[in-house]
């Protein structure tokens, strides 16, 4: 088997690039404007966007008329801005993970490219393209897609200039990539980690042949950092200065939350998402990185004898995706999508190996029989789902609809990739099985999922019952109940205690006009109000919701002791 086995051989070889980005738009961009925002982050930064349009207070989040201290607001400010663009809130809020996913493409097609050859970079960018991990992001509207970007642009510029021409011009823009990644999530700085393998190697071929044709002028290295906290300083300066002008010690609040908290903290003293070191190496790689994951028994020993012939295009990234993982295995609190960054550069030195690990039928026959797997389970869950079982309905938190359909389809995708590939290329049967469900999630599965992933079905309901004048207030809420909510809505602040909140509520609800309080039913049964009085108005988020007016108050109604922020939109 050779390369361009793996690759269409038409437009492939007139526009590799062009072919890669295309495939890439089909897989990142379809469902664009399909869906609505889903819990748990995307109705949290969608609303924040749609506010900054609404109020023109763009430089401090604002959640429902609250500050949101736990992100600066760099993701939230592409959101509102493609919103202004195009109009459409469904369009504007997973356009920024879309296009960073497919800008992060290019840049490991580049590098390939530019390392080992067209062929190579091309089969890098479908690796990555093709990883579970990286698409799910490129199509959710999180913030570490973004990230994700600004880390590769990092490893992008480190790389050009340590190994491909040594222009300092890239060197510069990787630290100014890493300042631009800090204020959009922190941990933009992690392609300096990169500088550690340099080291080894530099250390190790200082009087060898492989040693790289020049020697740069040490100061130039320190301006790196300069470069990195000018790019900060664009949001950093502004932010510090607005803060410092004001007496609202909100704005304090949030600058220290910021700067401390959310950084230094949430690393070292992480208050949840508790996870045992070793949680990436068991329950995120093998899984999330599929189909890398499966050929890593093959790509660790090719590596090594690559390292042993110091070959620095192995030794530089694969040294930085080490340092990345423990990095964050280092940390208490853990989540699957913080190693995200280390997946382009994963795909980037897996691609020269693909073509000769792709010939071994053991790998050939693993990726056939996941697909074969995958087939099997979706096919179960159609049934499953036909018969109405509880398994499926409780995972799919909803029995309203049904959605055997949909798996019976995904399943026969399935099977046709397992034909397809049978008599040889059996790993073409992740590439056809992947881009099927990806299309027809993108579609079908967003048509299914919104009435389950949104409470608009609760507010369908309450307009039936509520007067059209009324106004609603919230505890202990989500923020999609303020982004679908048709009312005005009222809360006692998202980090108050439910009590609080809930003897906040009774006082607001003796206030004027049409009032009434949005309640699930954990918070109508521990509260003051007579659950007879209450109106059921359906259920979402795993969870039934009932609308209560004054009338409903017991006399075991207390007030808070004293007075509660209200916060209104």
């Amino acid at each position: 088997m050779n390369n361009h086995s793996l690759s269409p051989s038409g437009l492939y070889q007139a526009f590799p690039l062009g072919t890669l980005l295309c495939l890439s738009a089909v897989i990142l961009f379809t469902g664009l404007g399909l869906r609505e925002p889903w819990p748990a982050d995307e109705p949290r930064f969608a609303l924040i966007a749609r506010d900054m349009v609404e109020t023109g207070q763009w430089f401090f989040p604002m959640r429902g008329g609250e500050i949101y201290p736990d992100k600066p607001p760099v993701f939230m400010w592409l959101i509102a801005l493609f919103y202004v663009m195009t109009g459409s809130l469904k369009v504007a809020f997973l356009l920024p993970s879309a296009l960073a996913g497919m800008v992060t493409v290019g840049l490991v097609y580049d590098l390939g490219r530019r390392l080992w050859s067209v062929n190579t970079g091309f089969i890098a960018g479908l690796l990555l393209l093709f990883t579970v991990q990286f698409t799910l992001q490129a199509k959710t509207a999180q913030i570490d897609a973004l990230v994700c970007v600004f880390i590769t642009l990092g490893c992008y510029g480190l790389l050009r200039f340590l190994l491909i021409d040594g222009l300092w011009r890239w060197y510069f823009l990787a630290w100014f990539a890493m300042g631009l990644g800090i204020i959009t999530k922190g941990v933009g700085f992690l392609p300096a980690l990169m500088l550690l393998p340099y080291l080894a190697y530099r250390l190790r071929t200082r009087h060898d042949e492989f040693a790289l044709p020049y020697q740069p002028s040490v100061w130039k290295w320190w301006l790196g950092p300069v470069v990195m906290l000018l790019a900060i300083s664009l949001w950093f300066v502004p932010m510090y200065y607005l803060v410092s002008a004001s007496d609202n010690p909100a704005l304090h609040a949030y600058r220290d939350n910021i700067l401390f908290k959310q950084t230094v903290t949430r690393y070292a003293d992480s208050w949840h998402h508790i996870k045992p070191f070793w949680y990436y190496l068991t329950s995120v790689i093998p899984v999330f990185w599929l189909p890398m994951s499966l050929a890593l028994p093959w790509l660790i020993p090719a590596w090594w004898r690559a390292i042993k012939q110091l070959d620095a295009r192995i030794i530089l990234p694969a040294g930085w995706i080490v340092l990345l993982v423990i990095f964050f295995s280092m940390s208490p609190g853990k989540r699957g999508v913080y190693i995200l960054p280390a997946l382009p550069m994963l795909a980037l030195i897996s691609a020269p190996y693909c073509a000769q690990l792709l010939s071994r039928r053991w790998l050939n026959q693993l990726i056939w029989g996941l697909c074969g797997l995958l087939t099997l389970l979706l096919f179960v869950a159609g049934v499953g789902a036909l018969l109405e079982a509880s398994w499926i309905q409780h995972a799919l938190d909803d029995n309203s609809v049904d959605v055997s359909g949909f798996f019976f389809a995904a399943s026969t995708i399935g099977a046709i990739s397992l034909i397809v590939s049978y008599r040889k290329a059996k790993w073409k049967s992740w590439v056809i099985l992947m881009s099927g469900l990806w299309l027809i999630y993108s579609t079908w599965g967003y048509v299914l999922m919104g009435p389950m992933r949104t409470p608009i079905p609760v507010f369908n309901e309450m307009e039936k019952i509520l007067p059209t004048n009324s106004a609603i207030a919230l505890v202990a809420f989500s923020e999609q109940f303020i982004l679908f909510s048709p009312y005005p809505v009222t809360h006692f602040g998202y980090h108050t205690p439910t009590d609080i909140q809930l003897q906040a509520a009774n006082q607001w609800l003796e206030g004027q006009g049409t009032r009434y309080l949005l309640l699930a039913e954990p918070q109508l049964q521990a509260s003051c109000f007579n659950p007879d009085l209450a109106e059921y108005v359906g259920f979402a988020h795993r969870r039934d919701w009932y609308v209560v007016n004054a009338q409903a108050k017991t006399t075991h109604c207390t007030l808070p002791a004293q007075p509660v922020q209200e916060y209104s939109r």
